[in-house]
């Protein structure tokens, strides 16, 4: 890393994209009230965030966390300049999300196949031509689409994958006409120098390609991670509001990068993120009472670096006493 590009931001715009409302909740035992839902997301529009993975238009007996899809995506309030994104599986799930007026289509499947099938109970190639009839049903349709690649950093039950298997099928999905991927380190792999020569050589092949990179933070490398992508021309980012998610296929998985943590590091290094720090942080103190849960975050439970305390009871009491003794 240089520091011109990662210590000193100069502004540069990065773009947060919350995954927290799908890919965080997705993961709780506790059902998370629609209206709960709703409000969350309006707020997370109201702090600036560039898109905002509200939901996914699954099965309800799959994810039933989430089988308020519908309801959700249609009555929260559209900020302008906001995406409103939605993972869909297949044809009638993205049926669905269209009626429902999401903007963007996120698909996904993993690059190891050994968790795609254990993931999706597909083969990799049966998920492809999944997505494929997706892709082909979405056309004229107003909704643009992504492709989520798993496990582009690491497979927990295979290990490395190859890059060149990973830019294989980045090409078929680029092939189908899709121009928004995302790099997933789905169990927390990743680590700084690989994300740094894998992104830059992304970037490189395909620039007409809008890639996110998508870290969990499973192994303390989660912002590391950010700021070595950040360092090979990455501007777009997933993050998740308190730091929420996870991988049933990772044994001591966390979740995905901390929205409000990236978000404060950034902005002391001078990025721009966008963001109103504040209302972030007011969001992501919402979560333990609709999950039942303390968070990771450690932005809500220290505050940002220069969020003061009140000096120690006594305290006035205790400088008198120095100064009186300094003064003999």
């Amino acid at each position: 890393m240089t520091a011109s590009t990662v210590w000193q931001g100069a502004r540069r715009r990065i773009h947060l994209q919350e995954v927290g409302t799908r890919d965080g909740l997705q993961m709780e035992q506790a059902f998370v009230p629609t209206s709960d839902k709703i409000a969350l997301v309006n707020a997370l529009s109201q702090a600036g965030l560039s898109k905002i993975e509200v939901t996914a238009f699954v099965s309800p007996s799959a994810i039933p966390a989430l089988r308020d899809a519908e309801i959700v995506m249609r009555e929260i309030e559209r900020r302008p300049g906001t995406v409103y994104s939605a993972l869909v599986p297949n044809v009638r799930g993205a049926e669905r999300a269209i009626e429902a007026r999401t903007d963007e289509l996120n698909l996904v499947m993993s690059t190891s196949a050994t968790h795609n099938l254990a993931n999706l109970r597909m083969t990799r190639e049966q998920s492809f031509a999944a997505l494929a009839q997706v892709v082909a049903a979405a056309q004229g349709a107003p909704v643009a689409l992504n492709i989520s690649l798993s496990c582009v950093f690491g497979c927990p039950m295979e290990g490395d994958v190859a890059q060149s298997e990973v830019f294989a099928w980045v090409q078929r999905f680029v092939d189908l006409g899709v121009t928004g991927v995302t790099l997933c380190d789905t169990t927390g792999m990743a680590y700084p120098a690989q994300v740094a020569a894998l992104t830059a050589a992304a970037r490189a092949r395909w620039p007409e390609v809008r890639f996110t990179l998508h870290f969990h933070n499973t192994r303390g490398m989660g912002l590391a991670n950010v700021l070595a992508a950040i360092d090979a021309g990455a501007t777009l980012f997933d993050t998740s509001l308190g730091g929420l998610g996870g991988c049933p296929y990772a044994p001591g998985a966390t979740g995905n990068v901390c929205t409000e943590e990236v978000a404060h590091a950034l902005a002391l290094m001078d990025f721009d993120t966008g963001l109103d720090e504040a209302l972030v942080i007011a969001a992501a103190a919402r979560l333990p009472a609709l999950i039942g849960h303390d968070i990771p975050s450690q932005i809500v439970k220290a505050g940002r670096r220069l969020d003061l305390h009140a000096v120690p009871a006594g305290f006035a009491e205790i400088r008198e006493r120095a100064l009186a003794r300094s003064a003999t």
